[in-house]
Formats: structure tokens, C-alpha cells, sequence
């Protein structure tokens, strides 16, 4: 064979190989092993089967350790990015209304909303335990996108750890949250101030319910879901309407009262709420009394908690109302001078007691 020969069976061969490489994988195995955490082509398989092939977008095609983003398309949108992280260790994994990669996708697009802000790239990084169903994995996934495109945000980089059976739950996921603020929304646990209004867009403690009837360790049985949704168009519709919003918050762990008592300590100022105009399900309080909760503390994964002017509460109310997640808002208390650092509560009997922060966990693994 002369020299020209070789080299073009050699640069065939390189290019053989190079297709090879650019094909995504795929995995035949039922369940995750130690090698699909092992780096090398079980987890690439694994990645390209199950992640890359869902989440497809042009930056996370490019396969790079970390994603990269035209800074000049961020500045159109706002003058200030927003940066959240989340973890995510729900039990069971799945839920009525809900599993833990729509609630990952949501909850992390919430704590970004919240802010004023428009989210745009989130990250997903999975510890998956060894043993897990590739079945199950692949459901969570799909939730995950389909949550993702309903938002209008790319899953854009993650990472995979498995470790031994018995060292994780079957799965545990953490997403990281990119967004943009806009100009001239400045949103603070800090900015409230004697006068303003409260308003929460509907009914407490369905997420906190859901799971525990989930989890099948109580004889009771309800049809109630959890509240997880997206509230990213939710809280645009509120600043389109008045951009001077002082504080917002998605009422998760802990519940609408720790959300409350947290603006409260901040802003050095007391909160009064009204208990006749709280939204609780008959079944969520019927769960409550029998087991001793307080639905003011229980989780919720799709409630927002604005707090206004006084001067502006009809016309955020109006456009709350007007998007589907925010048909059942409502005024629900107001913000008084003191005493400061307190959250009190006014009875249906006329009486007040006070709303402290949660001690403990009333609930755990919820999110």
C-alpha cells in the first residue's frame, strides 16, 4: 500500500470515528448502575438518551462544562440579572398535580418571578441512586420539559451523580435559575411599609395536603392536587399594572405564615391578617384539625404573595384576577406599625393572636 493509500484509509477511519462520536447514544439498561456515574459512555449514553434528547436547544447541543450566553440579547430585556438554586428531594416522586421535575422546573421559575423578574435559562443537576428505574427517570424528565416549554425557559447544562443503594432516595434533583429584571422594579422584603395591602392569589396548604395523602400513611383519601404552576406571567401581568410593588414572595416550606413573618422582621413593621378572608379548602382544614396542622404553615407551590400601596391594591387585584392563576386573589391583611416584627391574626371570632414563625417542620420532604 503507497503512502497516498494509507493516509486515505486513515482520514476515512477519522472520519468514521468522528461520526461515531457525534451520535448520541443510547441506554438499554432497566435501572441505573454505579457505571452510568462513572464518566465514561454508560452515563454518556445515559445523558444523551434521557437528558440531552428532551431538553435539546442549541446551547446545551453544544455539550460545553458550563453554558454560555450573548450578554448584548440579557441587556434588551432588563438591567439586572436574577440567580436562584434549588434542591429538590419530594417524596413520593410523583403527586396529584404534580411530580418532583415539574415541581424542580416551577418552584426554581417562581423564586425567579418573584423578583421582578423574566426567567430564561435554568440548569439540572440529578443525584440518581443506584437501582432507580430508567422508566422513572425518563418520566421525570418529560415532566420537566414539558413544564420548561409551557414557561418559556431552556434547561441549558446539568450534571449526573449516582451513588450506592441505601446513599439517596431514588432521586434528587437541583435546578439553578437565570433571569432578567426589568428597568425600575426594585422588589424587597424590606420596602414594606405601614398602609400597605397584602394579597395572595388563592386558596393555602393543597401542595402540603397532596403530599401527605400521597404518601399512603394515613387513612384518608381526597382528590385534592397540588398547586404547582409557573407564576412568571402571573407576576408580569401585576407589573404591567404597577411596577411599584414592595415585596413578593411564593409561599413554599413554611407556608403563607413564615412568608409573612419574614417581610415583618425585615421591614421592622407589624402584618395583620384576616381570617374570614383566607381561602382554605374544607378538605385541607379537615386534614389540618385532624392531625393537629396549622394550614397557615402548610406548603404551597403555586402562591403568591404580593404586597402594595394601598393606593394601587384594586388595580393589582384586577390584573391578578384576570390570569388563571391569580381568579381567586384576594386582600387578606395589611401592614401596620406594631408592634414591629410581628404577624397577627384577626379571628373569624373577632379575637387576635399572633402568626410566629414555625419552629421545626410540620411537614417534611414536601419539596
Amino acid at each position: 500500500m503507497n503512502l497516498s493509500s494509507a493516509n486515505s484509509s486513515q482520514n476515512s477511519l477519522f472520519q468514521n470515528i468522528e461520526k461515531i462520536r457525534r451520535h448520541r447514544g443510547k441506554i438499554h439498561d432497566e435501572n441505573i448502575t454505579l457505571a452510568h456515574g462513572s464518566g465514561g459512555k454508560a452515563m454518556r449514553d445515559l445523558i444523551d438518551d434521557v437528558f440531552v434528547s428532551k431538553f435539546d436547544n442549541p446551547i446545551l447541543s453544544q455539550l460545553e462544562d458550563q453554558a454560555t450566553f450573548d450578554l448584548a440579547s440579557l441587556l434588551q430585556q432588563g438591567d439586572r440579572l436574577a440567580f436562584t438554586t434549588d434542591s429538590y428531594v419530594v417524596d413520593p416522586l410523583f403527586f396529584p398535580g404534580g411530580d418532583i421535575g415539574e415541581l424542580a422546573v416551577n418552584g426554581t421559575i417562581n423564586d425567579l418571578a418573584v423578583s421582578g423578574a423574566k426567567p430564561l435559562y435554568l440548569s439540572c443537576s440529578v443525584i440518581l441512586e443506584e437501582g432507580l428505574s430508567i422508566e422513572t427517570l425518563r418520566r421525570v424528565v418529560i415532566s420537566m420539559q414539558i413544564a420548561a416549554n409551557k414557561a418559556g425557559v431552556q434547561i441549558v447544562t446539568g450534571d449526573t451523580k449516582v451513588v450506592h443503594r441505601g446513599a439517596a432516595d431514588k432521586l434528587f434533583i437541583n435546578t439553578t435559575g437565570i433571569g432578567v429584571i426589568r428597568a425600575g422594579v426594585s422588589i424587597s422584603a424590606h420596602n414594606l411599609q405601614p398602609g400597605d395591602v397584602i394579597i395572595i392569589n388563592g386558596e393555602l396548604g393543597n401542595h402540603g395536603t397532596a403530599i401527605l395523602i400521597a404518601r399512603g400513611e394515613l387513612a384518608l383519601e381526597t382528590n385534592i392536587e397540588s398547586d404547582c404552576q409557573p407564576l412568571h406571567d402571573l407576576v408580569q401581568n401585576i407589573l404591567d399594572v404597577c411596577p411599584e410593588i414592595h415585596a413578593m414572595r411564593d409561599a413554599t416550606r413554611g407556608g403563607l405564615a413564615t412568608v409573612l413573618n419574614e417581610f415583618a422582621l425585615s421591614s421592622n413593621v407589624a402584618i395583620r391578617l384576616h381570617e374570614q378572608s383566607i381561602s382554605i379548602r374544607e378538605e385541607v382544614q379537615g386534614v389540618c384539625e385532624i392531625l393537629g396542622l396549622d394550614p397557615l404553615y402548610l406548603a404551597n407551590e403555586g402562591k403568591l404573595v404580593v404586597v402594595v400601596k394601598h393606593k394601587y391594591a384594586d388595580t393589582v387585584l384586577s390584573a391578578m384576577k384576570s390570569h388563571p392563576a391569580g381568579k381567586n386573589a384576594c386582600i387578606i391583611g395589611e401592614v401596620i406599625p406594631s408592634p414591629p416584627g410581628i404577624v397577627l391574626l384577626k379571628t373569624i371570632f373577632g379575637t387576635e393572636r399572633i402568626v410566629d414563625m414555625l419552629v421545626g417542620d410540620q411537614l417534611p420532604r414536601i419539596c
